[in-house]
């Protein structure tokens, strides 16, 4: 159980503390968070697959271009066997890199998508279901301590305002002490304010001090519920980034395929940068900066002091990004990259090569619905065609 800070803990600190009402979200937004690094990850390296089969693809036209070439040369013997042997190495790389297309597309990706499906539950109305259920927690705990702090600021209140009372019955007093203008009977009357003013202070004092004790006598409760729901949380980030960092191997394992040292040093700092993933280190980092290890000031008694004027802060300004699909007019030519049988009666089959019309963009499945010569229609995987 986190240990309460000094009473030198900034405002601010106190404000953001994860133990303050409603500062949980945080912790709660890292499920819709998880969710859609998810999204960015399988459509940042389905751009990198992309890449990978332009450049087989130009790895093919730039052999064929330079066949007939290289044939024909006046070289001869080891020489032009010399010059042949680039041009047959691009061969074998072109198969290499088109099948890193393959891999991380319908390996890597498809792995992240059913691994997302079956870990993120969308509700109907929109959000996950696993969000709600460590909301739901988190509210349910810190309802009791929200209305008790609202109480101990209500007495923090009223002792602030009654101080101030005695506070000017005390000037008003010491200046007619010291005021032979003020009449004897006057003074009398402002000694009796004073002394009013200050039984008044005393008895919310009191109550103030009362409910203070109370706040912190709930406090140890309060903490173990909240750090009980926060665990469990934790466990399921826990899993998250043991999977992310396995499908992050993975997708290195296909990436890495050369021998040469020098680049051999590139992949094996990605490697040990990728093995230096410890979701221990992550977690504890996450608690002592968004969680119950964060800093904060715990409520104690507050002295009044004359006001000063509190200094404006900048208000943060969230900016939310919106995704816009294209809008599909006539269909575009594609041509297929491989042989596709469909599955279903809705689907469309065609062999390498083949070129039709896609009608309807990528959805979020990853298909898109094509037509063929003779107005066939069906639904066909969208990496398995390009733009003509």
């Amino acid at each position: 159980m986190s240990t309460p800070p000094s009473e030198n803990s900034s405002e601010d600190d106190y404000n953001r503390s994860f133990w303050m009402p409603g500062n949980y979200q945080r912790t709660v937004k890292r499920t819709e968070d998880s969710f859609q690094a998810c999204n960015d990850i399988v459509a940042c390296f389905q751009e990198r697959a992309r890449v990978e089969r332009q450049y087989a693809q130009q790895l093919s036209e730039w052999s064929n271009k330079w066949k007939p070439v290289v044939d024909s040369s006046p070289l001869y013997g080891s020489l032009l066997k010399a010059w042949q042997c680039f041009l047959s190495s691009a061969d074998r790389l072109t198969s290499l890199h088109a099948s890193i297309c393959r891999s991380l597309v319908s390996e890597d990706g498809d792995r992240v998508r059913t691994w997302q499906k079956d870990t993120f539950h969308k509700k109907l109305f929109g959000g996950f279901k696993e969000s709600q259920d460590t909301e739901t927690g988190f509210a349910r705990a810190q309802k009791p301590w929200a209305k008790r702090l609202k109480k101990l600021d209500k007495a923090r209140r009223a002792y602030h305002k009654v101080s101030r009372k005695e506070q000017a019955a005390r000037e008003r007093e010491e200046h007619a002490q010291g005021n032979p203008d003020v009449a004897i009977e006057k003074q009398k009357k402002i000694q009796e304010e004073r002394e009013l003013a200050q039984q008044e202070a005393e008895k919310v004092r009191a109550r103030y001090e009362k409910v203070l004790e109370e706040v912190n006598r709930y406090a140890p409760r309060y903490m173990e519920e909240m750090e009980s729901i926060f665990d469990q949380s934790q466990e399921e980030e826990r899993k998250r980034i043991l999977f992310l960092k396995q499908a992050f191997l993975s997708i290195h394992k296909h990436l890495d395929i050369t021998n040469n040292e020098s680049v051999r040093a590139v992949y094996n700092e990605i490697h040990n940068t990728l093995m230096a993933i410890d979701e221990q280190e992550d977690l504890r980092w996450w608690k002592n900066t968004h969680g119950p290890g964060m800093p904060t000031d715990w409520p104690h008694f507050q002295e009044w002091t004359p006001e000063k004027k509190a200094k404006k802060g900048k208000k943060e300004v969230e900016q939310k990004a919106t995704i816009e699909r294209s809008a599909m007019i006539g269909g575009v030519k594609v041509r297929a990259l491989y042989d596709y049988v469909g599955q279903e009666t809705d689907e469309l089959s065609f062999k390498a090569g083949e070129e039709f019309l896609k009608v309807e963009d990528e959805d979020d499945q990853g298909w898109c619905r094509g037509m063929k010569d003779g107005g066939w229609e069906g639904l066909y995987p969208a990496n398995y065609v390009e733009v003509v």
